[in-house]
């Protein structure tokens, strides 16, 4: 089967004043359209063209972000927003959301943890901030910190800039949309069966058919399993299995229903990296000067312990109704509940000179290490959001405005328990760990501390899009969230916090926080000619307190609610430039983002202050199409300039930059196709020093190397409905550090060179 395409609670009186207004404004549009637009007919049967509506691109190239917020294509958008279409990503044998957004330079998980404490999931940096809590699927927030498999996504939309008018909360700097596979008017079965290094064993299957073409009544079904190891490293593994059916109705009417639901059960081996001794930038955090000139360690070791582990469970079922009152005014509804839970256990180590010990200077194999540092985590996310938006298209005036307008209500949930028992592992050795080492003290019990936070957000917004003649496009539009914050934390008391009471008594503490935040972005776009855009914008984004599951009112914590929220402005001017029919997509923009209300903690008092201001400016590049017949292409490049204005240096060495974030990345794909069925391809991408965060660590290394690495593929079609795919991964077998963490102790090793070989079969 050639790929499948398809086509395109509270009731506060926040929530009843924002939804009375949104309705007598979108009403009497609608009903003005309505009544100037023909009578909607039976639409004919599903043409095959993407889920996002576009009528013209490739296997690179897609013409529009799948939101309908985003109402024109991505030539007459004036932002910059990275599609990422899924048939680059199986050329590249991406699997996991972080693979995928390799594809967007200067995006990546750079960040590793915090003292013994090791990052799980998708921890995305994107122009110099935290992008985790902005990670969306089909435009709903994916609140938990998870690795993501991409088995079931049509295509990632990246959007760069804030992201506070599209989306509420979100980080500074941009945020992440999985546009997922949904059931079309298409019958076939295709699949994958993959095997590679590190014991990589994974299949899926992706089966469609349709049930009924008079009614449009249509099945799909996303399945995977895998079960690997990690390519250069021991123990680590990833063990995960997925079911993703999609049930539509009406999909040749003007009333689609669509019925999803996604299951994912992880059963991983986690990593918590390996010491940083003898990398470059490495000292002794003491007098003993010869630990400088030690050699690194083996990347390949595994300083955990077997019986580690990272559980993961994710249920998410989505309701998604689309109407069309006529040709012009259309409506979509989505209801979710999602859960996800996550059951973790990792044993990590802090390489300062209290856990690093050498008996004889002279016999590294004498050194050892301590491991004492046990992570546990049991987290469960929970989500209920029913969304609302309308799109109306209207002449006023002699100008032609598309207006969308929603409403959304959700309710988040995070519970997190506190365990004791959970045990020390033996001191090891530095140079040659061993993963099966006793574990003394186990007896993981809950301790009846822990957490539960509630956010209910009642959200508004509207945009009009103003077309003036056909070279100038104007967007306004502007968002209201309101929020609730309940937060519930249960902790035992000490001698200096609690004097009055016995000392491990369980504490409760009970938090309130309501505000409402308002986003707005204002943008103009001029066109030269057809197929080119020039534009300029502005946008804003706020974050408050309490909003990531966490209250304090403790004077040294960054979560005490009497903090205003973050706020962040983005201006930003660009050009965007199609060309060979609108096969080849060129873009380029100049930002600069500023955000301002950061907390800064006094390195004396250890008291939070918001006098935090901090800067990124940059340019980003951008190629992507077909440059010729058969000839595919997509790279970018960018260069970020950051700096702190205000507020303490973020960086341990003591560079006036912004952490985690290289000045310059690149990022390339690359693959053409043969006349006898052999398609060949590769990339190249490189990642610029990365400075760490400071917190006191003596004598690690300040920041992590630049690198290139460069992978590449050769597939070929063995029948019309077989063909075999060869990937390669680091042809040079770079060594570079793919994550530090924040004290320099730690750090996770770029895989080394290995392949994959991938049989692609269509029925």
């Amino acid at each position: 089967m050639a790929p499948i395409k398809s086509r395109k609670h509270a009731q506060s009186r926040f929530n009843q004043h924002m939804s009375a207004a949104l309705a007598a404004l979108l009403v009497p549009v609608a009903a003005h359209a309505a009544a100037d637009a023909p009578q909607a007919k039976t639409l004919p049967e599903v043409q095959v063209i993407s889920k996002t509506g576009e009528e013209a691109g490739n296997d690179f190239k897609a013409e529009r972000a799948a939101s309908p917020k985003y109402t024109e294509i991505l030539l007459n958008t004036a932002q910059t927003v990275t599609v990422i279409k899924k048939e680059l990503i199986m050329q590249q044998g991406a699997v996991t959301l972080t693979e995928a957004l390799r594809n967007t330079p200067g995006v990546g998980t750079f960040f590793l943890g915090e003292n013994g404490n090791t990052t799980t999931g998708d921890t995305i940096y994107m122009r110099g901030f935290d992008s985790s809590t902005s990670i969306f699927v089909d435009g709903v927030r994916d609140i938990g910190s998870v690795s993501r498999d991409v088995f079931n996504v049509e295509q990632l939309d990246v959007l760069k800039g804030p992201a506070g008018t599209d989306t509420g909360r979100s980080s500074p700097t941009g945020s992440v949309n999985m546009v997922t596979k949904q059931a079309v008017m298409e019958s076939g079965t295709t699949g994958t069966v993959v095997a590679g290094s590190g014991k990589q064993k994974r299949a899926t299957l992706d089966y469609a058919s349709v049930m009924s073409a008079e009614k449009g009544v249509a099945f799909r079904l996303n399945a995977l399993a895998q079960d690997s190891g990690t390519p250069g490293r021991d123990v680590v593994n990833n063990k995960r299995w997925a079911l993703a059916p999609s049930l539509a109705f009406g999909l040749n009417s003007p009333t689609r229903v669509y019925l999803n639901y996604l299951h994912v059960d992880q059963d991983n081996v986690p990593s918590g990296g390996v010491p940083t001794i003898g990398l470059p930038g490495y000292k002794s955090p003491d007098a003993r000067t010869f630990l400088s000139t030690a050699a690194p360690v083996n990347p390949e070791n595994f300083y955990g312990s077997a019986s580690d582990y990272d559980k993961v469970k994710a249920d998410m079922f989505t309701v998604k109704v689309e109407h069309d009152f006529s040709p012009t005014v259309k409506l979509q509804n989505t209801t979710r509940y999602g859960k996800t839970s996550q059951d973790y256990l990792l044993t990590a180590f802090m390489g300062n000179s209290a856990n690093l010990k050498t008996p004889n200077v002279n016999d590294p194999s004498t050194w050892t290490i301590t491991r004492g540092n046990r992570t546990v985590k049991d987290q469960s996310n929970t989500i209920l959001t029913n969304q609302s938006v309308a799109t109306v298209n209207l002449d006023l005036g002699g100008l032609k405005h598309t207006f969308v307008g929603g409403l959304e209500l959700t309710s988040e949930e995070q519970t997190n328990y506190s365990y004791t028992g959970a045990g020390t592992m033996a001191v090891d050795s530095l140079y040659a760990p061993n993963p099966t080492s006793p574990i003394a003290g186990l007896n993981l019990v809950r301790n009846g501390v822990g957490t539960n936070a509630k956010v209910d957000t009642q959200s508004v917004y509207l945009f009009d899009t103003i077309k003036l003649g056909e070279k100038w496009i104007f967007n306004v539009g502007g968002r209201m969230d309101h929020f609730n914050v309940n937060y519930n934390a249960t902790s035992l008391s000490t001698a200096t916090a609690n004097p009055t009471l016995p000392v491990g008594t369980l504490v409760p503490t009970k938090l309130k926080l309501s505000d409402t935040v308002g986003n707005g972005k204002v943008s103009a776009l001029y066109k030269p000619t057809k197929d080119s855009s020039v534009y300029a914008l502005v946008a804003t984004s706020k974050q408050p307190p309490g909003t990531n599951f966490s209250l304090s009112t403790s004077a040294n914590s960054a979560s005490n609610p009497k903090y205003d929220p973050q706020q962040s402005t983005t201006t930003e001017i660009g050009t965007k430039w199609d060309f060979l029919k609108q096969k080849l997509s060129l873009t380029a923009a100049v930002y600069k983002t500023t955000v301002k209300n950061e907390l800064e903690q006094d390195p004396v008092d250890l008291l939070y202050y918001q006098t935090g201001r901090k800067q990124v400016k940059g340019i980003e590049l951008g190629v992507t199409g077909e440059v010729a017949r058969n000839w595919l292409v997509s790279a970018g490049y960018a260069r970020m300039d950051t700096k702190v204005n205000n507020g303490k240096v973020v960086t341990a060495s003591g560079i006036n930059n912004l952490n985690y974030t290289p000045k310059d990345a690149f990022t390339s794909w690359t693959s053409y196709t043969l006349p006898m069925g052999l398609k060949v391809g590769g990339g190249a991408r490189y990642v610029g020093k990365l400075l760490r965060g400071t917190d006191g660590a003596v004598g690690t290394p300040a920041f992590a190397d630049a690198y290139w690495v460069v992978d590449a593929m050769a597939s070929y079609s063995v029948s019309k409905n077989v063909d075999v795919q060869l990937n390669l991964y680091n042809l040079a077998d770079k060594e570079y550090i793919a994550q530090i963490n924040k004290s320099g102790y730690r750090y996770t090793p770029g895989a080394p060179r290995s392949a994959s070989l991938t049989a692609n079969f269509r029925f």
